[in-house]
C-alpha cells in the first residue's frame, strides 16, 4: 500500500510544481490521511524536498479511526506545547531552501493563515484550492473494498434493528442502539450521527432523533452509515410500524422508490451529474412534489460522508467509473411524514454490469 500512497503524493506533487510552487502544506484531516494513510488529530502534511513530512502535534495513536502513517512518510513529532502543527510546517518549509507554499486556503482560518505569514515571512503563499478534493473523487479497488464493507455493516445493523420490538422506543433510543451495532460489528463508528425519524418527523432529511416514540401505523424513516478504515458510506430505508400501510402510504413510498430507481439506472461513465438529478427530480415533480424536494438527490462518499460529485440541478461535471455516490430522494410531507430511500453505489460501465449497489437491504415497503 505504500506504493499507493506515494504515487498519490507524487501526483499532487506535479499538480504544485507545475503551477510553480515549490512545496505544499496539506492540513484538511482527510485530505491527509488520503496521502498519508493517517490523520492524526491535528497533524498536517509538509510536500516538497527531499522527503515528505506528517508533522504532528504528539506521537501518533493506534486508533482505527486515524489510520497508521506510510511508512515512507518521515514523521516530524512537536514537543510538548509545540505550538500549531500547520505553523510549524510552514517554518519547516522554510528551513529547507523553499521560497513558495501552496495551502488550502478553503480550509485554513484566518487566524491560522495569519500566522502562518508572520512565522516565515520569506514564503510566497499561493492556493492549492480543491487539488486533493480533486485527486478523491475516483477511488481504487482497496477504497471501494473499504466502502463494501462498511455498507455490509450498516446492512447488518440495520437488519437487526428490524428484528426487535420497535413500538414504544424512542427516536433517540433507536439512534444509539444502532451506532452501538455499527462498533459491534466492527466498523470505527458511525459516518455521520444516525436519523431515526417517526410519525411526522419521517422523510426529513437529516432530522435529529427526538424522544418521541414510535407508535402504531408511523411511517419510521432511518439513515445510517459505517466507517470502515476511514471510508464512509450511507443508507436509508422507510418502513411502516405495526400495520399494514395506509393508501397514502403506499402511493407515496412507490413514488419515491420509482425517483430513486431512475437515479439509480442513470448512472454510468460520463453521464452528467445534473442529469442523474434529474432523472430521479422528474419523477416527484410531475406527481406536484416539487415543493417538497430537497436541494440535492445524492452526492460523492469517501473519506468523508459528503464529497464531490453533487448530484444537483446546478451540478457541473460528469461521471467518472468507480466513483462512489448516494441516490437518495425524499418527500417530507409536514404533519404526516414521509418517505426517504438512500443507496450507496459504485458507478460502473455496462459492460462491468453497470452501477454496483453495495447497501442491499430490501427496499420492499415492509410492516414491521
Amino acid at each position: 500500500m505504500s506504493e499507493v500512497y506515494a504515487n498519490r503524493r507524487s501526483r499532487l506533487r506535479d499538480h504544485v510544481n507545475a503551477a510553480g510552487t515549490a512545496a505544499a502544506l496539506v492540513t484538511r484531516p482527510a485530505n491527509v490521511r488520503y496521502l498519508a494513510a493517517a490523520a492524526p488529530r491535528g497533524a498536517v502534511l509538509l510536500l516538497g524536498g527531499s522527503e515528505d513530512l506528517l508533522v504532528c502535534a504528539g506521537p501518533p495513536g493506534d486508533r482505527p479511526c486515524e489510520g497508521r502513517p506510510d511508512e515512507s512518510v518521515r514523521l516530524h513529532v512537536l514537543p510538548a506545547n509545540g505550538g500549531d502543527t500547520a505553523v510549524a510546517a510552514a517554518g519547516l518549509a522554510l528551513a529547507r531552501g523553499a521560497d513558495s507554499l501552496a495551502i488550502e486556503e478553503h480550509h485554513l482560518t484566518v487566524a491560522r493563515h495569519r500566522a502562518l505569514a508572520a512565522v516565515a515571512p520569506g514564503l510566497r503563499l499561493t492556493d492549492l484550492g480543491g487539488a486533493v478534493e480533486q485527486l478523491r473523487v475516483v477511488k481504487d479497488e482497496e477504497e471501494i473494498s473499504c466502502l463494501r464493507i462498511g455498507a455490509e455493516i450498516a446492512d447488518q445493523a440495520l437488519g437487526e434493528l428490524l428484528e426487535s420490538i420497535l413500538v414504544g422506543r424512542t427516536e433517540r433510543h433507536l439512534a444509539l442502539e444502532l451506532e452501538r451495532r455499527l462498533v459491534d460489528h466492527g466498523a470505527d463508528g458511525p459516518a455521520f450521527p444516525t436519523s431515526v425519524a417517526t410519525g411526522p418527523h419521517a422523510g426529513r432529511r437529516s432530522h435529529r432523533p427526538t424522544d418521541r416514540r414510535v407508535e402504531e401505523g408511523d411511517f419510521l424513516s432511518v439513515c445510517l452509515g459505517a466507517t470502515y478504515r476511514g471510508y464512509r458510506c450511507e443508507i436509508g430505508r422507510t418502513f411502516v410500524i405495526g400495520t399494514s400501510p395506509a393508501d397514502w402510504q403506499i402511493e407515496l413510498y412507490d413514488l419515491v422508490f420509482a425517483a430513486q430507481r431512475a437515479g439509480r439506472e442513470f448512472l454510468a461513465p460520463g453521464a452528467a451529474c445534473r442529469d442523474v438529478d434529474r432523472a430521479a427530480r422528474q419523477v416527484l415533480d410531475s406527481a406536484g412534489y416539487a415543493e417538497a424536494l430537497p436541494p440535492l438527490t445524492g452526492h460523492g462518499v469517501g473519506l468523508e460522508i459528503e464529497e464531490d460529485p453533487q448530484l444537483a440541478p446546478s451540478a457541473m461535471g460528469k461521471l467518472d467509473a468507480c466513483v462512489p455516490v448516494t441516490v437518495e430522494p425524499g418527500v417530507h410531507l409536514p404533519g404526516r411524514g414521509g418517505v426517504r430511500i438512500d443507496d450507496t453505489l459504485v458507478v460502473r460501465p455496462e459492460a462491468d454490469g453497470g452501477p454496483e449497489l453495495l447497501t442491499i437491504t430490501t427496499k420492499e415497503l415492509l410492516a414491521l
